[in-house]
């Protein structure tokens, strides 16, 4: 059976796509150092499960050598980071660290690993390292301009990996994918953040007008996307990945709304609320995904209405993933500069 490491595998997009392998028959080696955005709940159905191995591990630590030469994965998915700008606007030093510091850390060990057996990483990053796209759709050849410390130590992390990809030849790919939504996502962003508000009949809280635009994307797509790459993308290559369907955030909460009517009762207090906006948020990410399209044969299956029902269902039956959080990281804001 293959091995393939999934680094942050406790997150978000690491736990579905762990789902996903394990159902491909691989043996999945998931790597996480455990921190507020981890979840064990995320996993908690594979671990009796004889082809998944979960070890708590910091992609910054020399532990990391120690597991690529022990099991000597085909491949690498690399999703370990931190993630949310408003978190990096209060203080960006974890994101150096994580996305910077621990994505240069694993490339040593790699490329390391990498000239004695055959494998191949995978570096996931976002679409926000192109900043603000206010007309059109920014294909893998647009300018990286991030405006949060977040966007800019993931547009870091990705120059380090090209770098090695040229200069040392190691075998890699990186992702640029638009915003995630889907089951197991931590409520500090927009759409599980709703959602628990609507299921404890809260206010719905936007950022300014509520007119930002996000591309959105289901994360079962996105991960069938990852496995697509690993398997047929281009070493070296760099591969967008979105729906190219772009929602302001008051039109997602608008369809959250109709589609949470359908399956409970809203209370009372469920109603849209503008916030002040956080600093140096970027009106409109868009992404041109013809490359993968083109290349590779992939295209999203899931629409956004469908999407946003199976996500609003899935939390709505699994309300004891909100209990597996600290209240204060579903609740408090941050961000605010």
């Amino acid at each position: 059976m293959k091995k393939i490491i999934v680094s942050g595998g406790l997150g978000f997009i690491g736990s579905n796509l762990i789902d996903l392998l394990i159902k491909k028959n691989y043996f999945v080696i998931n790597i996480d150092k455990v921190t507020y955005s981890s979840n064990f709940y995320n996993t908690k159905e594979y671990n009796k499960l004889k082809n998944y191995k979960f070890i708590k591990c910091d992609i910054k630590e020399n532990k990391i050598k120690k597991i690529l030469f022990r099991y000597r994965p085909v491949g690498i998915f690399n999703l370990a980071a931190e993630t949310h700008v408003d978190r990096s606007i209060d203080n960006p030093n974890n994101f150096i660290q994580s996305n910077i510091v621990g994505v240069y850390n694993l490339l040593e060990y790699f490329k390391e690993y990498s000239k004695k057996y055959k494998s191949k990483l995978i570096h996931i990053s976002t679409d926000e390292v192109y900043g603000d796209v206010l007309s059109g759709r920014s294909s893998e050849n647009y300018p990286y301009q991030p405006s949060s410390p977040y966007a800019a130590s993931k547009a870091a992390s990705d120059h380090l990996v090209s770098s090695y990809i040229r200069t040392y030849k190691i075998p890699a790919i990186i992702t640029n994918c638009s915003n995630n939504y889907g089951p197991k996502q931590h409520p500090e962003k927009l759409i599980p953040k709703l959602i628990y508000n609507i299921l404890n009949n809260k206010p719905l809280p936007l950022y300014g007008k509520g007119i930002n635009s996000r591309e959105w994307i289901y994360v079962q797509d996105h991960c069938e996307a990852l496995l697509k790459v690993f398997l047929k993308g281009k070493i070296g290559e760099f591969y967008n990945i979105g729906s190219n369907k772009n929602l302001k955030n008051l039109e997602v909460s608008k369809e959250l709304i109709n589609a949470s009517k359908k399956i409970i009762k809203l209370g009372k207090k469920v109603k849209i609320q503008f916030v002040k906006d956080r600093p140096g948020h970027d009106l409109r990410y868009a992404l041109n995904s013809n490359k993968i399209k083109h290349k590779l044969g992939w295209y999203p299956k899931t629409n956004f209405r469908q999407g946003i029902k199976l996500t609003f269902d899935w939390y709505n039956k699994n309300k004891n993933y909100y209990k597996s959080l600290s209240r204060k990281d579903i609740v408090k804001r941050l961000g605010k500069g």
